[in-house]
């Protein structure tokens, strides 16, 4: 979130002549940090580092090129965080609904990782898992798209609520996503001989054009921000990693006690996950309507995410053979990656900060 969550209706277009710095290196920032804080920063795939970057054709125009439609889509309208994090959940369930077919594919419910998630939260009458639902789709919500969105924004404030692309970039980049996805949905029916029912793909193109709808119609008048106090940016980024790591702890907590904890993929889990993203996002609500919310908080609150998913990293088995030295070291990595990116965006909204406030005086 940020203060351009209300802006004034109009359409707008990208400058020409802006240079590399303020248009096409954060394309290719958001072009690429999306993939890693997608699929790899959460540690279960078991591919080395030269496999994760020969993975990156894919997974760059997949999740990066949808990020960069989604945030283009947004700016150009005038439109602020709303409207992506409503793009970002139509897409969200429009890659896990007819895409990679997560929501409905049984091969899904005999991995290691997610054999039991799908009991006893599974509905056969629809074919989904509320529990599987709701990871897939939240975690394209907060991972694929909104989270890197925001630090890559952070780089270039100058240009944080504007489009990057010109219309032609922006058709590149749309073929490229529309190949990527082609490519994941044919493999993965091929290989998984799965295809969801018509009524699965009706439902959920359904729910997809709804929430489109729903994002576009989010009102563009600008409208007072509230005098209300609103806590530091650390305050919010350690909320924000509190909330989206309490399932985990409680499940950590459980283990340790000697409780049973298979409640968390049960209804009383799902509950919990509920919970915790719905306070999160009614926090962020609530503080984002503050004049005084900005872009660190908005940093601190993708950073909270980050780190959130870098840490439970460490406690997940990834799939395949992985030593355990290639595990810690991978992870590790990728920990000390997130730390030094959130480090450096800070450093870079602080100096923007010091920067305006030199030019008002």
């Amino acid at each position: 979130m940020d203060r351009t969550i209300s802006q004034t209706v109009g359409l707008r277009k990208p400058q020409r002549g802006l240079g590399f710095w303020n248009s096409i290196a954060p394309v290719l920032g958001l072009f690429f940090l999306a993939p890693l804080t997608a699929e790899y920063l959460i540690g279960y795939l078991s591919e080395t580092f030269t496999e994760m970057l020969v993975g990156l054709w894919l997974l760059a125009p997949l999740y990066g090129g949808a990020a960069i439609i989604i945030r283009e889509s947004a700016r150009r309208t005038g439109r602020g965080w709303p409207t992506i994090i409503l793009l970002s959940l139509a897409f969200g369930v429009f890659q896990a609904g007819l895409i990679d077919h997560s929501l409905f594919d049984p091969s899904y419910q005999t991995t290691e990782l997610w054999h039991d998630m799908p009991n006893p939260t599974y509905i056969p009458a629809l074919g989904i898992s509320y529990l599987d639902a709701l990871y897939f789709i939240l975690g394209h919500v907060i991972w694929s798209i909104s989270a890197p969105i925001a630090i890559i924004e952070t780089f270039v404030s100058s240009r944080r609520t504007m489009p990057w692309l010109g219309n032609l970039g922006l058709a590149i980049i749309s073929l490229l996503y529309i190949l990527a996805s082609s490519i994941l949905c044919w493999g993965i029916a091929i290989d998984d001989q799965f295809l969801p029912s018509a009524p699965q793909m009706a439902g959920t193109s359904i729910v997809v054009m709804t929430l489109i709808a729903l994002a576009f119609s989010v009102r563009l008048e600008e409208r007072p921000f509230a005098a209300r106090r609103l806590p530091k940016p650390w305050v919010v980024g350690t909320a924000a990693f509190m909330l989206l790591s309490l399932p985990n702890i409680i499940e950590i907590a459980c283990e340790m006690l000697g409780i049973p904890s298979i409640f968390m993929i049960d209804w009383p889990g799902f509950i919990i996950n509920i919970l915790t993203a719905g306070l999160l996002a009614a926090l962020t609500w609530l503080w984002s309507q503050s004049r005084d919310w900005s872009a660190s908080h908005t940093l601190a609150l993708a950073g909270g995410a980050l780190l959130t998913r870098a840490w439970i990293a460490f406690l997940l088995l990834p799939f395949g053979d992985v030593t355990f030295n290639d595990k810690l070291i991978q992870r590790t990595v990728f920990f000390l990656g997130v730390v030094a990116l959130l480090s450096l965006a800070a450093f870079k909204t602080r100096r923007c900060k010091k920067e305006c406030i030199i030019s008002e005086e």
